[in-house]
Parts: C-alpha cells; sequence; structure tokens
C-alpha cells in the first residue's frame, strides 16, 4: 500500500520520521519472514525541501502534492510553534488531503497533526483526538468537531488520530495491526519497547481551566473554586454568591469555559488531588478529606473517571516514594 508522510512547515522533525521508521521496520520484519514489504512510503511537501527545528534538520520530499502518487494512507505529522501559524502556513495542503480522502484514502493525524486534518472539515462532528494541553484552543478553533482529549487513538470512518507527544506511537501500532495483522503489531510494539494496550492519556493531562474568555464573573468564579477546593458549594449557592441567576450563571460558565459548573468542580478537586498524589505521604483518604470529598467510593470513581486510574494507581505511578517502597 502506498503511504504519503506529509512534510509540513512547523512540523516536529521526530513526528516525520518515526512513522517512516516504524513502516521501514515493518517493511524489513516482513523481508525476513520472506515476505514481500507491505507499505510503499514517500515522503510527501508542498516544496522539494523542508526545514525543521529552525533550520536544524532538513528533509528533501519524494513528491510535491502535484505529483505524489496516489496514497492509500496519509499521515499528518505534529506541528509546532504557534498553531495557528502553523495550519495557516501549511494550507495548501488542505485541499489536497480533502481530495484524496474523497478519492479513497485514509487519513491520520499525529498529536498536534489534528489540527491540520480538523481544517480541512472532515472531521465535523466526527471524534479526535490531540494533545491535552492543547484541548481547549482545539475547541475554540474547532466548536463542531467532538474533542475526546482522553483518548490514546481515535478512528472513524477512514480518519485517525492520536493523543499528545509520543502516544502518537499507539496509532501506529494501531495502523500497523489494521494493515499487516496482530502478530506483527506485537512483534513491533516489542522492537520499540511499547505498551500496545495503551488507549487513555486522562493520567498524564493536567487539567488547565478554560480562562481565555471575557466574561470577568464567571473568571470570579472559577479562581473561587480553584481557591476553595477543600468546600462544599452548590449551583445555586454559587450563582448567589455572585449575583446571578441560576440558570443564567449555569449558562454562561459553561459557554465560558466548556465545562458545567460540576465538571469544573470535579476536576479542579481532581487537578488538586493527582498533584498531592505525586509528592505528599499523606494518605488517600487524608488527600481525600483536602479537596472536599468525604465519600470514599464517590472520590474513587469520579478520580478514575477523570484520569483512568484509581488514586492508589495514580500514586503508586506517580510517587517516588510509593515506587520505591514497591
Amino acid at each position: 500500500m502506498n503511504v504519503a508522510i506529509l512534510l509540513p512547515e512547523l512540523a516536529v522533525v521526530e513526528a516525520v520520521a518515526d512513522p517512516r521508521y516504524m513502516f521501514n521496520v515493518v517493511n524489513q520484519f516482513l523481508k525476513e519472514q520472506g515476505s514481500e514489504k507491505h507499505f510503499n512510503i514517500q515522503m510527501v511537501g508542498l516544496k522539494n525541501k523542508v526545514t525543521f527545528s529552525d533550520g536544524a534538520f532538513t528533509m528533501e520530499s519524494d513528491a510535491t502534492i502535484e505529483n505524489a502518487q496516489k496514497p492509500d494512507l496519509v499521515i499528518i505529522p505534529a506541528l509546532s510553534r504557534d498553531i495557528e501559524d502553523a495550519v495557516k502556513i501549511n494550507e495548501a495542503f488542505i485541499p489536497w488531503i480533502t481530495e484524496q480522502y474523497k478519492d479513497g484514502a485514509e487519513i491520520a493525524s499525529l498529536c498536534l497533526g489534528a489540527f491540520l486534518l480538523a481544517s480541512t472539515g472532515l472531521l465535523r462532528n466526527k471524534p479526535c483526538s490531540t494533545h491535552w494541553l492543547f484541548a481547549n484552543k482545539f475547541r475554540d478553533m474547532f466548536p463542531h468537531v467532538n474533542l475526546v482529549d482522553d483518548k490514546i487513538v481515535t478512528e472513524v470512518n477512514g480518519l485517525y488520530s492520536s493523543g499528545g507527544a509520543n502516544s502518537y506511537w499507539n496509532l501506529l501500532l494501531h495502523l500497523v495491526e489494521k494493515y499487516v495483522d496482530r502478530k506483527m503489531a506485537i512483534l513491533v510494539s516489542k522492537f520499540f519497547v511499547l505498551n500496545i494496550n495503551t488507549r487513555s492519556q486522562s493520567h498524564f493531562s493536567i487539567f488547565q481551566g478554560q480562562k481565555m474568555h471575557e466574561d470577568d464573573d464567571i473568571l470570579e468564579a472559577q479562581n473561587f473554586i480553584e481557591e476553595n477546593i477543600d468546600q462544599k458549594y452548590t449551583v445555586p449557592e454559587l450563582s448567589k454568591k455572585f449575583n446571578i441567576g441560576k440558570r443564567s450563571f449555569e449558562r454562561r460558565f459553561k459557554k465560558a469555559t466548556q465545562n458545567t459548573v460540576l465538571e469544573y468542580t470535579q476536576r479542579v478537586k481532581v487537578e488538586a488531588a493527582k498533584k498531592k498524589l505525586e509528592i505528599s505521604q499523606k494518605t488517600v483518604s487524608e488527600i481525600m478529606f483536602s479537596v472536599g470529598y468525604n465519600d470514599a467510593n464517590a472520590f474513587r470513581d469520579m478520580f478514575k473517571k477523570i484520569t483512568g486510574m484509581t488514586p492508589y494507581q495514580y500514586r503508586n505511578k506517580y510517587n517516588k516514594e510509593a515506587i520505591l517502597m514497591n
């Protein structure tokens, strides 16, 4: 099958080189098994030579979008720096990507490459993942895309995306399993020392409340919630405190933050608990009380819903003392 790996300006060089590396490794394993290579790889740019990392690296295109062979799969690498500028600089790729998809190719974006894929309009009302740090920016730019920022890999109708940074390796493994077989995906995962079953990036994410808005009352409410994580308060109590009608308060909060008041409060409390679990020697129960929970089951369930791990699992993974004890 023909694979086109794009060479966008301001791309992350590793996200260009790594897909090529993995698919070449698959071809080498197939050759050693007496089989034909599976992936015919072509590096496709807008021009013949592309520089990365402020000129530190240069890569030559095998073809430009004007003369590239018809791909079966298009890989969009992660972009870097100012994401809106990166999309604008590479906007000439957009009609080409759309044309390839309509002509039967599948499209896979790696990390922040999702911004370029979403710019095509192909993801409208469809799920997509990207780096958790850019989730708010993505939602602002593409409100009609269903961002599932806890997912490592999404797939719908031949459109793929991956979560943040190195999680694109999991998408590449997914593609190897789909286009070759599970046995090869396992072999490649062992070669690259990758966990083939990773599906969530939730426990990596750091909740950063959406504050790039102009509603000063809601911003004040957000700050109050974050400064009083040990307290319990209802939506009516908060709306009264900020002298806003309950329904209006809920509507404005959701519009400004992309979260309901309850969702925002829960995520703030869980984020505070995560930080304490990472560095504190306090028990999970003590930490639970410190962020305003007194029901162990409710705290555990909410923590797991947001992070994909129980509080004990999270502490054992990230707390240095707990790791040494294990």
